[in-house]
């Protein structure tokens, strides 16, 4: 039987490197990797939403459509900053308002419309668009921000 004989000074560099290593394991350990943005934008956070219409015939042939954003109800966090990003997808152009806020602008089709908002007061607000705004005109088109 052979006996292997380590000096003292070997045994603790051996001890040293595992430990390094391991620690530099635990320093870069893979996790989870953000994969697309900027740090600066993760902290906000993206809503997005789409125009819809929807459409049907009736038994006299005659059509009729209805405009909405999609989603029709979203959460909005109190008091912290958020991107509401807006696509026009159906409805050529549509003129909006958030209830209870100076915020207005207009969706086109085709285009993004992006706002960025941070609600003081909790509730709920309506985004309205002025064009679809009852039955009569293929409406209401209204989406509900809860802010809490």
């Amino acid at each position: 039987m052979k006996i292997l004989y380590l000096p003292k000074k070997w045994i603790l560099a051996i001890i040293l490197f595992i430990c390094l290593g391991m620690g530099t394991w635990y320093v870069v350990k893979p996790e989870a990797v953000e994969t697309a943005g900027s740090p600066a934008a993760s902290k906000r956070l993206v809503i997005n939403m789409v125009t819809g219409e929807f459409k049907s015939q009736l038994e006299n042939g005659k059509e009729i459509e209805a405009y909405r954003w999609d989603p029709g109800t979203i959460h909005i966090p109190y008091d912290q900053p958020v991107t509401l990003s807006i696509y026009g997808v159906n409805g050529k152009e549509h003129p909006f308002f958030i209830e209870g806020t100076d915020v207005k602008g207009t969706v086109v089709k085709g285009k993004e419309t992006v706002l960025h908002l941070r609600f003081k007061k909790q509730g709920i607000y309506r985004l309205i668009c002025k064009t679809h705004s009852d039955i009569s005109h293929n409406g209401p088109m209204i989406a509900y921000l809860v802010v809490d």
